[in-house]
């Protein structure tokens, strides 16, 4: 018998018989996701440096599956797990954002021992939808991160004020910060000034809009006690930082720039009081030469200062 190829080992963490006990455990014995959940290891949110690099995957929940050229990129999910795995596996990287799917099968697959698990809460705003702006709460709540012991909490905050939706959305945010608060569960709002464009919505990434994003998420809910940004990198990041005291993420962005001008962005960013990490997703799970180890670990360097 050949000896498996060492690029193909380390690019597909994930065997076959690994994927069929996992559909397998999905559809005769489900109660063992809760199981998994249960006996997985923890570890504190903020430990060692106080720096978090978490990997995102929430965004096939809301029909975003396209990375630059390719609509259906992410359309695999057995793609997207290898991907996942394989980021997670590299040193640096604290953790992962997804929703009840993907954190479930990840924690069949034994990945989050040790790790970070954050979930994703309001996926309702479908990209494309009439109904976009409407961010209905469809992933995750307060009560159900509790009991499958989650360690922290994300939801987007899309403020158009052209959009009755975005009423309904500060106050289903509002609560959720609230309930997060009352559970001591960190929870992370990316927020965003947004504008309907030729029928699609666009975030304004003025850093003024930022800037005027983050005032008004930080008002949301009855404390703030428990509540973390997450923000895009915009020119004057300083000004940016200025606007709030609550503990900071950065987002990854798009995928079509270049890398290195991303890192660089990424680098300058980092450095600023306020800012412990980066939340990234398909900029480093589909990067642009499909070295997801390569990408990862540079991230992850630029985060933890290795």
């Amino acid at each position: 018998m050949s000896t498996p190829d060492l690029t193909e080992r380390v690019h597909r963490p994930i065997d076959d018989e690994a994927f069929a006990r996992l559909r397998q455990t999905r559809h005769r014995d489900p109660a063992a996701i809760a199981s998994a959940l249960a006996s997985r290891t923890r570890r504190p949110l903020v430990h060692g440096d106080g720096r978090l690099f978490i990997v995102a995957a929430d965004h096939p929940a809301r029909g975003a599956l396209g990375v630059r050229d390719n609509p259906m990129a992410m359309a695999s999910r057995y793609e997207l797990l290898q991907r996942l795995v394989l980021a997670l596996s590299r040193p640096g990287v604290d953790g992962v954002l997804g929703t009840p799917d993907i954190i479930e099968d990840l924690a069949l697959l034994g990945a989050l021992d040790g790790k970070v698990a954050v979930g994703s809460m309001n996926r309702g705003g479908l990209r494309g939808a009439v109904f976009e702006m409407d961010d209905r709460y469809t992933g995750y709540d307060v009560d159900s991160m509790v009991s499958s012991r989650l360690d922290a909490a994300k939801l987007l905050v899309r403020v158009n004020l052209q959009d009755p939706g975005t009423a309904r959305t500060l106050e289903e945010t509002a609560h959720a910060v609230t309930d997060s608060a009352r559970a001591r569960l960190p929870i992370m709002l990316e927020p965003f000034m947004s504008n309907w464009v030729d029928g699609k919505i666009v975030n304004d990434l003025s850093t003024e809009a930022v800037i005027t994003s983050v005032a008004i998420s930080c008002g949301l809910g009855a404390s703030s006690a428990y509540t973390w940004l997450k923000l895009p990198v915009v020119k004057d990041m300083e000004r940016v930082m200025e606007a709030a005291t609550l503990p900071t993420l950065l987002l990854g962005g798009d995928s079509d720039g270049d890398p290195d001008e991303t890192y660089n962005a990424w680098a300058a960013a980092l450095a600023l009081p306020g800012v412990h990490g980066l939340v990234v997703g398909r900029t480093l799970l589909y990067p642009q030469d499909d070295d997801v180890a390569k990408a990862v670990d540079i991230a992850a360097a630029l985060v933890h200062g290795r």
